[in-house]
């Protein structure tokens, strides 16, 4: 089902879709809850309570740098440390126990006639475990871009211009498909038009805006690419 389609552009005013650039965490794989869920634990050991909300407001679609720092500034640069280097460990150890694409994502790429990328605040070590879990690493090889290429994380804009320079795509020719109140809001700085996936953790309110499209089920999203 379509939630909403607020600042959509009427045919003729925007450049046909040349490249489809995909987050990977909540939007490939279906790792947004189990991050939620293991931040709220560690959060619960190291002395910084917080709920669901909380964690997805501050950290959901955010780079390393941008959570550590808030860490720290609540708890020092010691806990941080610590709150991360555990939070990689359990990651891992819950993706090797068991990891899915997100419902209705192999229908889509399948579905999709034009060239796809990856744009992730997650580091190429993360991606290439958690694509390789699910089977998506090779489909994506030589197309996946971290923020750590770049200078600032989402919500600038950096990584997905970065990853449309590095594809040859004027950023007006892209479509981002993300999850995330900063990745969208990184998007629409791009210039690029915004699919805002609702089907994880973050609310879909929080993904509405100008020329985004928000949706909750990835097998619509090659009818909405195409207008249809």
């Amino acid at each position: 089902m379509i939630r909403s389609r607020p600042g959509v552009h009427v045919a003729g005013t925007t450049k046909p879709t040349e490249l489809v650039i995909f987050d990977c965490d909540g939007v490939l794989v279906d790792t947004e809850r189990l991050a939620v869920r293991l931040q709220i634990a560690l959060g619960a050991e190291l002395g910084w309570p917080l709920s669901a909300e909380e964690v997805v407001e501050r950290f959901i679609g955010r780079s390393r740098e941008s959570i550590t720092d808030q860490i720290a500034e609540r708890l020092g640069v010691e806990t941080a440390g610590l709150w991360w280097s555990r939070l990689i460990q359990r990651h891992r150890e819950a993706v090797d126990l068991g990891l899915a694409p997100v419902d209705g994502l192999p229908e889509a790429l399948a579905a999709l006639a034009v060239p796809t990328c990856v744009a992730s605040s997650g580091s190429h070590e993360k991606m290439r475990h958690t694509l390789g879990r699910t089977g998506l690493y090779d489909f994506f090889a030589g197309r996946i871009y971290s923020a750590s290429e770049v200078p600032r994380g989402k919500p600038a804009p950096d990584l997905f211009l970065h990853a449309a320079r590095r594809m040859g795509v004027d950023p007006a020719a892209c479509a981002v498909v993300e999850d995330s109140g900063p990745g969208v809001a990184a998007a629409r700085a791009a210039g690029m038009r915004v699919f805002g996936y609702a089907g994880g953790p973050t609310p879909a309110e929080r993904l509405q805006g100008p020329d985004t499209i928000v949706f909750d089920d990835m097998r619509d999203l090659p009818d909405l690419l195409t207008g249809r």
